[in-house]
């Protein structure tokens, strides 16, 4: 992948309108919007949620959000005349097909991960600067298989609307890869606003690698795995491992 301008091919035409395109960033704006108003808010204990009691329903809200944009994202590419292969491009043809990708995808993972902890380490992650997350996190066994199926949600729906959606758009609109990288990363990150800056900013490092392994894997397979599994990780299993 690089900056210069790039030309032909499928994966360089829009997937969808212009117009629709304009519609999803008023919705991130608005979902950014009401992340910083959520993080800002004053409740009991300074976190996000008044207590660890209800985690289960955020942890459904998210996933319906995750549907929701994909449903949206989808309504575009469909009247673009697009399918889900299309946009997710490839399937498994066999067993070594899916080995090959889930292997590609731990090594993946495991830079993510390196590149994910040096990130907190700069930013301060970890020490009280932001809002505590903890109180959000799983603690029984139902919670942790309702964490789990969310993850695995948000590593289908958040690549395809990011890296699927809107990388292609961005790719179609500057004709440069690496614009489209970057922008996606932005939008991805700004979607997380919730979680304060510090670490809207490690997440937008983590969707810069997620956009580089779409780019150069050409299609969103791949970063569906190493999603998922970063966000089980993140959320409960490795705690779970090291606590």
């Amino acid at each position: 992948m690089n900056g210069d301008a790039v030309n032909g091919g499928p994966e360089h035409e829009p997937v969808a309108s212009l117009r629709h395109s304009l519609v999803f960033v008023a919705i991130v704006a608005a979902v950014v919007a009401a992340g910083y108003a959520a993080q800002h808010r004053q409740v009991a204990g300074g976190g996000l949620a008044e207590s660890h009691a209800h985690v289960i329903p955020i942890y459904v809200s998210a996933a319906v959000l995750d549907w929701l944009l994909l449903w949206f994202a989808w309504r575009g590419i469909r009247r673009r005349g697009g399918t889900f292969g299309s946009v997710i491009r490839g399937r498994w043809a066999s067993g070594l097909d899916v080995a090959r990708d889930v292997g590609i995808a731990a090594l993946a993972w495991g830079v993510m991960l390196v590149a994910g902890l040096g990130m907190a380490r700069l930013l301060g992650l970890g020490h009280g600067h932001e809002k505590s997350l903890e109180i959000l996190l799983p603690r029984t066994l139902l919670e942790v298989l309702v964490w789990i199926a969310t993850s695995a949600s948000a590593g289908f729906c958040e690549e395809f609307v990011f890296r699927g959606y809107v990388q292609r758009q961005l790719l179609a609109l500057s004709g440069s890869a690496a614009v489209a990288v970057l922008g996606q990363a932005v939008v991805f990150a700004a979607m997380h606003a919730y979680q304060g800056w510090r670490p809207v900013v490690q997440i937008a490092v983590l969707g810069v690698l997620f956009g580089v392994l779409a780019a150069w894997r050409k299609t969103l397979r791949v970063g569906m795995v190493a999603h998922a599994w970063q966000d089980v990780w993140a959320g409960w299993l490795g705690s779970a491992i090291f606590r």
